[in-house]
Order: C-alpha cells, then structure tokens, then sequence
C-alpha cells in the first residue's frame, strides 16, 4: 500500500452485512465501493463471503447460494466491459500454519488484539472451507477476472508473488497523470 497515493487507493473491509446491506442483493454493497475511473480498489473481503460463510454456516439454502457464481461472474464481467480491471487473489495457507500463526497471536501481546476465540471455532470447520475454496476458485476464475492462487506460508513470498503480479497489472495498464488543464503557450509566472 505504501506505493500509492491514499487520495486514489480506497481499502473496502467488509464485515457482517448490516440490516441496510441485508434489504438489498448480496451484491449492492460491493458493488457502491467499486472503484471509479482512475483509481484502485482493494478489498478486503467481499463478495465471495457469501459462497463461503453462507455456505460453509448453512445462512441460506444451497438453491440460493449457488446461483452466486453465476451473479458474480456476471457482475465481474460488466465491471471489466466497463474498464476495471480485476485482480484476484487467494492466499493460501496450510493448517499448520494457521495454527502456528493464531498460536502467535494469542502469545504475543502486541498481536493478541488479532484473536478471537471465534477463530478456533471457523478452523473446526477447515474441510468445510477447502471444500468451498476449491469451489469458489474453479467456478469464479474467468478470463476477464482470474484467481491468482498464492502459497502464503512465507510472508516474503507471498509479498514477492502479489506485487510482482500487480506491478505487471499496472504497468500494462500504462497509467498517465490526467492532461492539465488548457494553459495558454507562452504564460510567465513571477
């Protein structure tokens, strides 16, 4: 984050849908924080909670759940006809790690604000969530917004794997500062 300009990068949490969020499609919410012409959205989250946790916790029948591949490709797809670019990333980490870096965070007083015992309950359901990655990833890599699947156990690698894709991103996108305004030829300022 530290290589862009916070005035045109905007960062999305998504957290627990709100009753607001809840009287609308799954996708209103995401779709209020895309990014405008010029600028970089990254979220944190998004609309893939809702073919995982939903999912994974039973929130909403299979018959309503699955037609969400479908709607987010549709969706991905009309951002990207409208000149966004998608780039998606799944960091993935083994169980072991997982636990080795919850292990971390409760022992460490500095991270302990990280944890929740709510964790240790969704990593009861590890197998249930592959399942659903596994999913997730085949059904909603398309061509105009693939899935970059990134081992994520070494935090270098990890780093090196996404900037390493997303400087390429950007510089295919040649980015340019905007045109200044009409100036006349020969102003002199003193």
């Amino acid at each position: 984050m530290e290589a862009f300009n916070p005035q045109g990068c905007i960062v999305s949490s998504f957290k627990v849908p709100t009753s607001e969020e809840l009287a609308h499609d799954f996708l209103w919410r995401i779709h209020k924080r895309t990014p405008g012409k010029g600028e970089i959205g990254i979220f944190n989250r998004s609309h893939y909670e809702d073919v995982l946790v939903v999912r994974v916790h039973g929130l909403a029948p299979k018959s309503v759940w699955s037609k969400r591949y479908d709607q987010i490709n549709d969706f991905e797809r009309t951002l990207a006809a409208s000149g966004t670019t998608i780039v998606k990333f799944f960091l993935s980490i083994d169980r072991d790690e997982q636990r080795k870096r919850f292990q971390a965070r409760y022992d460490d007083p500095t991270k302990r604000w990280k944890f929740s015992m709510g964790d240790l309950e969704e990593r009861k359901l590890w197998d249930d969530y592959q399942a659903a990655f596994d999913d997730m990833l085949s059904k909603t890599s398309t061509d105009w917004a693939p899935w970059y699947v990134i081992p994520a156990n070494r935090n270098w690698l990890r780093n090196l794997a996404v900037s390493t894709i997303l400087a390429e991103t950007l510089a295919g996108l040649k980015p340019a500062y905007p045109a200044p305004p009409d100036l006349p030829p020969d102003l002199v300022i003193e």
